[in-house]
């Protein structure tokens, strides 16, 4: 992954070390840059098309574009984004997704996604919200994207407007960290996304040193729901090669979600899970209330895996 920031996040990155951990390069790195798994949620083996995942059968994963206006150091696609020249969809590939849709209509829901998004032109991004939205079988939208937080003037007016004109529900999912990326520029972007009728949530990885105790991830998820974005997934690390130093021990991870499930608004509170090796899906991890054993768990497919 090479490295690239935007000049938004570079001036939050010079007084902010949360921040700056995140994108700068660690020799860290180097130690398990072998290790792991360059895609552990195994998405290549569900591409049916160009860029259009299916893993679950009721949604797919629309890859707009591999390019981001930062990258994310444990980021899951390390694997594709930032590698080299950006790979960005075009119209025909667009047109060939909703090809797929239109002969799958047990897909419910599409996912856009990448890289981030809003990285595009606003022409195909706009392309994209309509031709995906036209397939009648598909009834939800969802955007994920960390462009308020790393550039949001990349959330432009155009693209707004392409927003509002879905008929069907659009639900974003911002990417956020820590409460110092909620800067006045990402909320003002928040705003006008909920202005456009965008549906907000957001998605957290627990990292090492960065957001790993009580009260940093209290003020983030409490201030997130401040500003209308309501919490929804933290996850566990993902194991991709050069990211093992984020990796949080499991049972401290454990132990300050218990916490917060205590202390904060139910609306604030978001689901702890780990992303199950080759892709099996989303596992919700029980809270302290239970006594249980975490030494390992089982994904949706039935199968045993370590908790490590």
């Amino acid at each position: 992954m090479i490295e690239k920031t935007s000049e938004f996040i570079e001036r939050l990155m010079v007084c902010e070390p949360a921040v700056r951990a995140q994108f700068e390069y660690s020799d860290l790195e180097a130690a398990s840059e072998t290790a792991g798994d360059p895609d552990p949620l195994c998405e290549q083996d569900y591409e049916v098309a160009p860029g259009l995942i299916n893993k679950y059968g009721n949604r797919v994963l629309c890859l707009l574009t591999t390019e981001c206006p930062a990258y994310c150091r444990f980021c899951t696609r390390r694997r594709l984004v930032g590698d080299g020249a950006p790979d960005f969809a075009g119209a025909d590939r667009v047109d060939a997704w909703v090809e797929y849709l239109n002969s799958h209509p047990e897909v419910r829901e599409a996912i856009i996604s990448g890289g981030d998004p809003f990285v595009v032109e606003d022409a195909l991004f706009r392309y994209a919200l309509e031709q995906l939205s036209a397939v009648a079988s598909v009834k939800v939208l969802r955007i994920g994207t960390r462009a308020p937080v790393t550039d949001p003037m990349l959330v432009t007016d155009e693209k707004l407007d392409a927003i509002a004109k879905v008929e069907q529900p659009v639900y974003v999912g911002i990417h956020f960290e820590h409460p110092s990326e909620l800067t006045p520029q990402t909320v003002r972007c928040v705003r006008n996304l909920r202005l456009a009728g965008a549906i907000l949530y957001s998605q957290t990885v627990f990292l090492r040193g960065i957001n790993d105790d009580y009260r940093t991830l209290y003020d983030l998820f409490t201030g997130l729901l401040e500003i209308g974005v309501r919490p929804y997934y933290i996850y566990r690390c993902d194991p991709v090669p050069g990211a093992a130093h984020f990796r949080v021990d499991p049972a401290k991870e454990r132990h300050i979600m218990t916490e917060l499930r205590r202390t904060l608004s139910g609306l604030a509170c978001p689901t702890y899970v780990i992303d199950a090796p080759h892709g099996s899906g989303k596992i919700p991890v029980p809270l302290e209330f239970w006594e249980c054993d975490m030494s390992s768990y089982k994904d949706f497919d039935g199968k045993r895996h370590a908790n490590e």
